[in-house]
This record gives C-alpha cells, sequence and structure tokens, in this order.
C-alpha cells in the first residue's frame, strides 16, 4: 500500500510542472480593476492620521511647556 502511495504522489509531482507551466490567463478579470481610486483612498486615510497624531504629539509638547 505504501509503494502504490508513493508511486502516485511521484507521478502527481512530476506532471505538476507540466500543468503549472501554462500558468493562469487573469488579464480579463485584472484589466478592468482601477487600482488608482484605491490608492488615492488609502493615501487620504494615510495622510488624516498622519494629521491627527501630529496634532497629539503637539498636544503633548504645548501640555509639557505648560506643566513644566
Amino acid at each position: 500500500m505504501f509503494k502504490k502511495t508513493v508511486a502516485v504522489a511521484v507521478l502527481a509531482a512530476g506532471s505538476a510542472p507540466a500543468v503549472f507551466a501554462e500558468g493562469w490567463d487573469y488579464t480579463g478579470l485584472t484589466s478592468s480593476i482601477d487600482f488608482s481610486t484605491i490608492s488615492v483612498g488609502v493615501l487620504a486615510v494615510a495622510g488624516i492620521l498622519a494629521g491627527v497624531y501630529a496634532g497629539i504629539k503637539g498636544a503633548k509638547i504645548v501640555l509639557g511647556f505648560l506643566r513644566g
């Protein structure tokens, strides 16, 4: 039983590169997606977060001056 499963595994592994050598063609799916709007949204959120963190840091500095 063990020899048979090993032989099947070796045959499957040997034929796998031939199957995957062609590759899959995803151009029909990926050509219709526009990533520019997604990147603008991500950069806008990052800019908002940077502004919030800068405001928090500035408030901590001002409060530090007032306390000390």
